[in-house]
Parts: structure tokens; sequence; C-alpha cells
């Protein structure tokens, strides 16, 4: 496959803070690279390096075989940015709007009318292109905002959190025209606080903490550093007498936590385990009104890994 995105020990300073500190990875054609972090993880810095914005301090970053500090007005014609912010003007049409972006990029004019309807088309905006987006849904102008970055048929595209503050017909809906860019042959950087959206559409999953990479692979991949585990919780009747250490001496158990009548109990994935839990809860005289179970996810590995929450 061929490489898109070449990147090699990238390093940004702010003062003595290092927001990407020493980074590498690579993406091929095609590929959707999901990109996930709390807070202050590097993301946004690195997105905007790959953007051009930012000028990295050290490393090597190559955009479809152009050198991000030799070539970087060929990687921005090689690129398309859809920005957390809208970044649409609201007194012209959609068709207007799209036209206008694809324009920077010195298309032939027969070019330019076919791509602006194509793009229209793939966000499922092209019968309301004479309408002006002052009209639009916060959905419809998140849709308009992907198709100005996409009309020029970029190689690489960024996309930093595109369904903020949307419904979920939208969402869907943007999350198909990302898999239809995929299958035109796109690369796509997706970052976003929204776990099930990177599990729906991501190849790959990346997530950085503190400027660096701490996980990397499929969804499947990730959620077998947690390993197959399941997490029990019980709320409890009656814990005074419960003994913690007769739960964690059960084989299999990894982590036991009770707070005031709460347990919870993260174990092997077994039922005899949980027939287990079950027969020493009631040996030590405690009876439950309630117990979940939960397998570990994506979020669970997040959580583990960072030790936060995707949306803290």
């Amino acid at each position: 496959m061929k490489t898109i995105v070449s990147i090699r020990n990238l390093e940004k300073h702010y003062g003595p803070k290092r927001a990407v500190a020493g980074i590498s990875f690579t993406m091929t054609e095609g590929e959707i690279l999901g990109l996930l972090g709390p807070n202050g993880a590097g993301k946004s810095t690195t997105i905007n390096i790959l953007s051009t914005i930012l000028s990295p301090d050290k490393g090597e970053v190559e955009i479809v075989g152009h050198d991000l500090r030799k070539e970087p007005l060929a990687i921005k014609q090689n690129i398309g940015i859809v920005p957390q912010d809208l970044a649409i003007f609201e007194e012209i049409t959609a068709e207007q709007n799209v036209r206008f972006f694809a324009g920077l990029y010195k298309l032939k004019r027969d070019d330019l009318d076919e791509l602006v309807k194509e793009a229209l088309e793939l966000v499922g905006l092209e019968d309301r292109k004479k309408e002006k987006p002052k009209t639009f849904s916060g959905g419809m102008k998140r849709r308009l905002n992907i198709a100005c970055a996409i009309a020029h048929r970029p190689k690489l595209i960024i996309m930093d959190e595109p369904t903020v503050g949307i419904d979920p017909q939208s969402r869907n809906h943007i999350l198909e025209s990302i898999k239809t860019l995929r299958e035109k042959g796109a690369t796509i950087i997706y970052s976003t606080h929204y776990m099930e959206e990177v599990e729906a559409i991501a190849d790959r999953i990346m997530i950085m903490n503190e400027g660096v990479i701490i996980a990397e692979g499929t969804k499947e991949e990730l959620i077998q550093i947690a390993g197959n585990e399941t997490i029990y919780r019980f709320e409890l009747n009656n814990s005074q007498n419960l003994d913690e250490q007769r739960i964690s001496q059960i084989p299999g158990i990894t982590n036991v936590h009770l707070a005031e009548n709460q347990l919870t109990v993260q174990s092997e994935k077994s039922k005899s385990i949980l027939h287990a839990i079950i027969a020493t809860l009631f040996d030590n005289g405690c009876t439950f009104e309630k117990m979940t179970s939960k397998e570990t996810s994506l979020e669970t590995v997040f959580l583990e890994l960072t030790g936060k929450r995707l949306r803290d």
C-alpha cells in the first residue's frame, strides 16, 4: 500500500513543556486513523503540524511524499481540513461556499463544477445547494463544512471533532460519508471525543497522552491490552460483614473495590467466577438488590491507560 503520511520523531515545545514528545507513525492510502486522547494529550498540536499551521521543533513529516519543511505548499494542495469550529459563510449559498473553498486550489472551471456537485452529493446537501447556511440546522452546517474541505479531492483529510453538538441523524450521515471517502481512496485522520464513532469507522486507533503515543492498533488489539475481562458491580443491601479479602482470593479476580454498599469486582471472563463471587457474598451474609456486568471495551482500555475518561 502507498504511504500517505510518515511521521518520525516529531516534537513540539511550548516553553519548557513538550506538547508532542517524539512521536512516530505512518498511514497508508485509504486508511482511517482514529486519534484519541484526553485534553492536553497533544492531539491538536499534532493535527496543526500536519495541517501546516504549526512548524515542528524536531522530527520529519512527509505527506504524499512531500517534506513539510521544504514543500509546505505541495502539502496544502493534497490535504483537506475539517476544523472543529465551522469555517463557512452564512450569507452565501451552500454551493457558493463549496465553490469558493474548492476554487482556492486553482481548479479548471469544468472540473470545479463537477467537484462541487460531487461534494454536495456526498454530504447529502445537493438538493439544498441554493440555500444559505444561516437557514441550516447545526448538523447540516457540519456537513457543509466537510463538503468545503473535500471538494478538491485531497489525498489526506484531517477531521477535528467534526460532529460536535449535532443530532444523531446528521452524525450517522457524516460517518457514512467518511466511509464513502475511504472507499474512494482518501486517507483520513479522525480526532474525536466520541468513542463510539472511532469504533464505527476507524481501521486503526492511536491513543495519545501527555505528548506521546501510549497505544496503537485495531480496536481488537487494544482491547487485548486490558485483557479479556469483565467488571461486575453489585448494589449490596448490607456490607458490614463482608470480607473483601475473601472475594479477592477467588481465582481469576484481578481487582476488588468496596465503597459503602457498592462492590466492584474485576475478573477474568468466566461464569464460574461469577458464581463464586455470589456464593462468597451469601456466605458473608450479604444480599444484593442489583448486579450489572460490563466486558472490557475501548472505553475501559482508554481509562486504564490514561487514568481519565475520554470526555473529561
